[in-house]
């Protein structure tokens, strides 16, 4: 007798207002990616929201890509621009079991939106440079405890302005890496990439301030390594800087 294989998963298409556990009701698909689904949340007890993630089963053999994050997210927990772990639970889907990682759900938009809706579809270098710095200080905490990202771009932080600053969140954490020479200039690359669309790329670039313009060196990678080895001498840069 031939045993069927089960289905394999692509997506859970929980539907709003669905009960999941006895203990959280959907509210909405925030997203889905390679290994997994991600949902908002509220849990029935408290009323307070959460994200989801929900790993199809043939990418979490053994639950190896829930404790990954788990650990990882714990280890990070200090850092005000990682989301907080709370928990993980199992349910069964398509009669199989799947783990699902509950974590801080993270107010804000995305910033390729938030972006999207400024004047001119870009920040003045000043917000941006208070953008850049709310990033930086984060990632200089994750190169501190010798992390790193690898896959920093607009479409993964999530943001709110707060007064002249700004909150950030790193929302995807798929490339998590243990940080070597090559990954912390990955980081910092992204971030420099970050205040240079911020700013509205190419088309505004040769009339940006010379502080913006240090900083981006025109995207050349072998400028950038000479000038910010790691977040960690970014973030100084910023809180060092003099304006003419």
């Amino acid at each position: 007798m031939t045993t069927k294989k089960p289905q394999r998963i692509t997506s859970f298409a929980f539907e709003p207002g669905t009960t999941l556990v006895g203990k959280y009701r959907v509210i909405e698909k925030l997203g889905s990616g390679w290994e997994a689904e991600v949902y908002r949340v509220r849990e029935i007890l408290t009323g307070v929201d959460r994200a989801a993630k929900f790993f199809f089963p043939h990418r979490n053999v053994r639950d190896k890509a829930v404790k990954f994050y788990a650990k990882k997210l714990h280890k990070l927990r200090h850092c005000p621009i990682v989301i907080q772990y709370v928990t993980q639970e199992r349910m069964t889907v398509f009669d199989q079991t799947v783990t699902f990682l509950v974590s801080e759900y993270a107010e804000g938009q995305v910033l390729t939106t938030f972006l999207a809706q400024q004047p001119q579809k870009r920040l003045t270098p000043f917000e941006a440079l208070h953008l850049l710095h709310a990033l930086a200080r984060g990632m200089a905490m994750i190169h501190d405890q010798k992390e790193s990202h690898c896959d920093l771009h607009p479409g993964n932080v999530m943001v709110q302005r707060r007064g002249l600053g700004f909150d950030v969140k790193i929302i995807d954490f798929f490339q998590w890496k243990a940080a070597r020479p090559e990954q912390l200039e990955d980081d910092v690359r992204g971030l420099v990439e970050i205040l240079y669309t911020a700013t509205g790329g190419a088309r505004h670039y040769a009339k940006q301030p010379d502080v913006i313009r240090h900083i981006v060196c025109g995207l050349k990678k072998s400028l950038l390594r000479r000038r910010f080895r790691s977040a960690v001498e970014l973030r100084d840069h910023l809180e060092e800087l003099t304006w003419d």
